[in-house]
């Protein structure tokens, strides 16, 4: 058991042999696979971000790896990797910890540890499974209703909200159109998901027919 958390580049020299590259690809690549499967679970997300966790640890060993040791070349990979921050779109909280996941996972599997890198992926993986369980899925969504300035909206649609909703809270008040329309911006959670359109229409009959949006992530809504 011990030998199974001993590095493999410990005893190694500088160079790195093709066997030992090929070892912590595919186990940075197999760990990768196996947390993607596992935010899967019971996630509503997209290929795209799965695709991410699966190779996201094999990327970063190799990076690893090559670095080996020099801190100038860390220095300058860590800002190349800071670029893709600017590229792309927030993701939620849970999708920021699951990526600083498969990074670490593929930072130690990088300096050799592969045996801490399978052990550190199914303690945070198990403890993501548990927690999703135990959470359940919430259907949680994000809505965003237009309404004219002269309408009064605190409270303006909570009658509507009690008849379709199980949650709601406002995450947001902007003014638009030179300050003749408000957007609010709220989370909700649908009692039923067959009764959507029922939930806009009613909202619309409120709002004077004017926009409203709902999407499954924040990042959706552009207001």
């Amino acid at each position: 058991m011990s030998t199974f958390f001993n590095g493999i580049f410990d005893t190694a020299t500088a160079t790195i042999s093709v066997s030992n590259f090929l070892v912590v690809v595919f186990t940075a690549l197999a760990i990768g696979v196996f947390l993607a499967l596992v935010y899967r679970y019971k996630e509503k997300t997209t290929n795209s971000l799965l695709l991410c966790l699966a190779l996201l640890p094999a990327i970063v060993s190799v990076v690893i790896m090559m670095v080996n040791g020099n801190i100038g070349a860390g220095v300058a990979v860590a800002g190349a990797f800071s670029l893709v921050r600017f590229r792309s779109v927030p993701g939620t909280a849970k999708e920021i910890a699951a990526i600083f996941l498969a990074m670490g996972t593929g930072l130690v599997c990088g300096m050799g540890y592969l045996g801490f890198a399978a052990l550190f992926a199914v303690i945070l993986a198990a403890g993501m499974f548990i927690f999703t369980a135990l959470t359940g899925d919430r259907s949680e969504k994000y809505l965003t209703i237009t309404i004219p300035e002269n309408l009064d909206y605190s409270g303006a649609f909570d009658e509507i909200f009690s008849d379709y909703l199980t949650s709601w809270d406002s995450v947001s008040v902007k003014t638009t159109n030179m300050g003749s329309l408000f957007k609010l911006k709220y989370r909700i959670t649908m009692k039923n998901a067959g009764d959507e359109k029922k939930f806009i229409d009613a909202l619309r009959t409120k709002n004077g027919n004017l926009e409203v949006a709902i999407a499954a992530s924040d990042n959706s809504l552009v207001m």
